[in-house]
């Protein structure tokens, strides 16, 4: 289960570097979402997606009461779904949990070319190692498990987080076609569950979600990076936006409050009733 600190995933560099590295990547990368793995296209799914320009609450944080208005949550794997909303699941996909690498076979850990365990700094959490096909297939076992939990327990939908690790991995270990294999091999499972699946953040492999199998984003701070018109370009108005400042809400607001479901929390996503919640929509903008 993520830690309370469960806010903004956002890569520093900025997003004109992602998109030259992932072009780049992508002319030698180790294979593609369809042919790496042997594997067909996801195919159309019997899934319901949210609702669009809805009430939305985040809680990672911890589970608590959906506040009036509210017609769509997302929660931790761990927790249960609130009854009566729409519900997305969220899933660490590719990386491990803090201090969680002994739950992992030590070769499906990430590692530099000195043997080190490859770590996202900010989160101190170890970056799997979805570089093979063999690996991915490996990793999604265990991932596929807590999407399995997921539906048992009645959620609607699944949001694996860090798509975007390939990002943050030294040059040449892991690539945006790794990535988007992986994930594809998530979306097929999800949608043999009858789950939705939504892909987090990773603005530069927005246009390739319908063959991947997304359906439907869940971004953060796309008002504060004014990337919310190009998540709205690929994925229409199935977009729910999480803003954890007053002027990315504003923006977000501004610009898509009439189409999309946006919400501004605070950065830990605290449960409501707790200091330092904060839990806004557009209305108060």
């Amino acid at each position: 289960m993520r830690k309370s600190q469960a806010g903004s995933r956002r890569a520093t560099v900025p997003l004109s570097a992602v998109l030259a590295a992932t072009a780049l990547t992508a002319v030698g990368c180790s294979g593609s979402a369809t042919d790496t793995d042997s594997s067909p296209k996801t195919p159309t799914a019997n899934v319901s997606t949210p609702p669009v320009h809805a009430g939305v609450d985040y809680q990672l944080g911890g589970a608590y009461t959906p506040p009036k208005g509210v017609s769509v949550v997302s929660r931790d794997h761990t927790a249960s779904p609130a009854p009566g909303v729409y519900n997305i699941c969220y899933v660490n996909a590719f990386q491990a949990q803090p201090d969680a690498e002994a739950d992992w076979d030590a070769d499906l850990l990430l590692r530099d070319r000195s043997g080190k365990v490859v770590m996202d700094e900010d989160w101190g959490e170890a970056m799997l190692d979805i570089g093979t096909p063999a690996k991915r297939t490996r990793i999604a076992q265990k991932v596929d498990g807590w999407i399995d939990a997921c539906a048992d327990k009645g959620f609607d939908a699944v949001e694996p987080d860090n798509y975007d690790s390939y990002t943050r991995a030294p040059h040449g270990l892991l690539t945006a076609a790794d990535a988007e294999a992986f994930q594809t091999l998530l979306a097929r499972h999800a949608h043999a569950r009858h789950l939705a699946i939504a892909q987090k953040n990773t603005l530069e492999l927005a246009n390739d979600r319908k063959r991947v199998g997304l359906d439907f984003a869940v971004v953060e701070e796309c008002g504060q990076y004014d990337e919310c018109g190009s998540y709205v370009d690929a994925f229409g108005d199935h977009v729910i936006v999480v803003e954890y400042t007053e002027k990315g809400m504003k923006k977000a607001c501004a610009g898509w409050g009439d189409r999309i479901s946006i919400v501004r929390r605070d950065l830990d996503v605290t449960p409501a009733g707790h200091e330092g919640y904060v839990r806004e929509t557009c209305d108060r903008y």
